[in-house]
């Protein structure tokens, strides 16, 4: 989630020239860009859109707002595929990263040590980011799961897959991952609802985290961020180290396009077709989800590679790139800080005119404007922080 390192360990601060930066890391400016996008979406920047639902009588609108909300259960809107998306451009990241470690004659063992040190320290922050103030004497009422704590695991099992299974091996991984999580959900009986139960009462994912989850669980009865669903949620970001070693290859950039197209077809195909007996379901991670999102990031990875890498189209990109790099930094700034009532304090005098149903939305927009103000400061000072 962030850019050069100058140790192995802990959360540091890079400060230098930005090109430098990016050489050192070997990173596409695609993938900065698309993870700039991603994180908008994780940290709310849809929520003026959201907030609009209902207000304008625009049907286009309301549809769009619909599309930033998850579905109940079962079925899928874009807003499923944002954090699917940021699993698969980590391992793009990854193939980069890591890469770049063996090339410097780094061992397995102190690359492993590194990924693992990262997943700690993002777990860490997980927990501090879902219980501030963090009940630490009554442990019971801690939520351990988290988005920040999901990526840490999924980028450490993913280095350690990447480092030692060859391509072909590591596509074996997935697809043995996602078959016996099927066949789990299936076969396996949950006390009460018997095997096969896919409603959000009687699935094995809830019983598993019931059972053997500590603390506070997100839905109470399960918690979509726990035990079981990491499986899955790994192999998202095995697919993007694939992704990640073909646009490191010497192909030719057609070829990657062409490779990049076609997988990302085969994924969206396999996943609806898998969608008639395991639904595709965000809450459940279930296997045809992934497939589905997995098929979905590579096609736009190929898209954006193409747009900003081949043909050279960049400048529309400024706003993004500077999301991008400091991934880390715009995702604990919105969680700790309420942007926008920030945003209606000093610029609420700007939409006083317009009608009051309308001032959360413009709040909002303004919320991420300044946060992208602060980024754009730290950018333009060359300070990039990352773990």
């Amino acid at each position: 989630m962030g850019t050069t390192a100058k140790s192995d360990r802990g959360i540091a601060l890079e400060a230098g020239r930005e090109s430098e930066a990016k050489a050192a890391l070997g990173r596409v400016l695609s993938i900065d860009v698309l993870r700039g996008f991603d994180m908008l979406l994780i940290v709310g920047g849809g929520s003026f859109i959201v907030l609009l639902e209902g207000q304008t009588g625009v049907g286009w609108v309301d549809w769009l707002a619909v599309q930033l909300r998850h579905p109940e259960w079962n079925g899928f809107t874009f807003y499923d595929f944002i954090f699917p998306f940021f699993l698969f451009i980590s391992g793009v990241s990854l193939s980069y990263s890591l890469g770049r470690g063996i090339g410097r004659g780094m061992s397995k063992s102190a690359l492993h040590r590194k990924a693992f040190v990262r997943m700690l320290i993002l777990i860490g922050l997980g927990i501090l980011d879902k219980n501030i103030p963090v009940p630490v004497f009554e442990p019971s009422l801690i939520r351990y799961c988290s988005v920040l704590g999901r990526i840490g695991i999924a980028t450490f099992f993913g280095a350690l897959i990447f480092l030692n299974a060859r391509p072909a091996v590591r596509l074996i991984w997935v697809a043995a991952i996602l078959l016996t999580y099927y066949a789990a959900l299936f076969l396996v009986p949950v006390p009460g609802y018997g095997a096969g139960d896919l409603s959000f009462e009687g699935n094995l994912v809830g019983w598993i985290d019931r059972t053997f989850m500590p603390g506070r669980l997100l839905q109470t009865t399960y918690d979509e961020l726990g035990l079981l669903t990491q499986f899955p949620a790994v192999c998202l970001t095995v697919l993007g180290t694939l992704a990640g070693d073909l646009l490191r290859s010497d192909r030719t950039d057609s070829r990657k396009i062409t490779w990049l197209a076609g997988t990302g077809v085969l994924g969206i195909l396999f996943g609806l077709v898998w969608n008639l007996h395991f639904p595709i379901n965000k809450h459940l991670w279930s296997s045809s989800f992934v497939l589905l999102t997995a098929g979905m990031a590579s096609l736009a990875l190929m898209l954006c590679y193409w747009i900003i890498d081949v043909l050279k189209f960049r400048r529309w990109s400024f706003f993004l790139e500077v999301i991008g790099v400091n991934a880390l930094t715009i995702y604990l700034l919105c969680r700790f800080v309420d942007f926008p009532q920030i945003s209606d304090r000093l610029l609420g005098g700007l939409y006083a005119p317009v009608p009051a149903e309308f001032h959360p939305a413009f709040a909002a927009l303004g919320g991420v404007l300044i946060v992208w103000s602060v980024l754009a400061f730290l950018h333009r000072r060359r300070i990039f922080f990352k773990i």
